[in-house]
């Protein structure tokens, strides 16, 4: 029993990368996906031209091969990031380009009408996106934003590939000098309580943003 708790102590000191990954990850992406949405569905084809470019660059690599490039790749051309710096910024831009996808396609669900309506009471575009479209286009996202943000807890361990201290490279050293596999089994518990957080999370937001249906 002391080994396990010994070892557990361990393995959630690596939690702690993990949570401020995921965290960082989180706030900016969603913003960036929504930002990318409204470029999307906007009149403007060059900032459309560019962010299909963006995202079937993005959607179209893998997201190892995206962190090894900015982490070991931007020194090449003089750009030299830390491991959180360089995992922070591949992750956003990776599950930017995911989030603006599902959020462009809960903005175009939304009835043409409701448009029509909203211009009709004199509503502008910000305000017609703010007080109609977006709310109802939130609601309508929320599931495929709840797997996504499942997903991006997952993918944090990628960060064990450039020698970052997070759960998975804390359960793999103690495994390592102990060859036993109970650190992994350890890793997977935790992993699946941090995803039930963000599981719960969701289904409260599901519930406020009910009243939209």
């Amino acid at each position: 029993m002391s080994y396990i708790l010994n070892i557990t102590g361990f393995i959630l000191k690596g939690s702690i990368v993990t949570l401020k990954l995921y965290a960082v990850a989180i706030v900016f992406s969603i913003p960036l996906g929504i930002v990318g949405a409204l470029g999307k569905t906007s009149n403007k084809k060059w900032l459309k031209n560019i962010l299909e470019i963006y995202i079937w660059i993005i959607r179209g690599t893998p997201l190892l091969l995206q962190l090894f490039f900015v982490y070991f790749g931007l020194p090449v051309f003089g750009i030299k990031l830390g491991r959180f710096q360089a995992a922070a910024i591949t992750f956003i831009i990776n599950y930017g380009a995911y989030f603006t996808e599902i959020f462009r396609a809960g903005i175009e669900s939304v009835d043409k009408g409701q448009y029509e309506a909203a211009k009709a009471l004199g509503m502008n575009y910000k305000q017609t996106m703010r007080r109609i479209i977006l709310p109802q286009a939130i609601k309508r996202v929320l599931p495929p934003t709840s797997n996504e943000a499942i997903t991006l807890m997952k993918d944090t361990a990628l960060v064990a590939a450039i020698s970052m201290g997070d759960i998975l490279r804390a359960a793999k050293e103690v495994l390592t000098r102990d060859f036993n596999v109970t650190p992994f089994i350890i890793a997977a518990i935790i992993y699946l309580l941090l995803t039930s957080v963000v599981v719960l999370v969701f289904k409260q937001l599901e519930k406020k943003y009910a009243i939209y249906e």
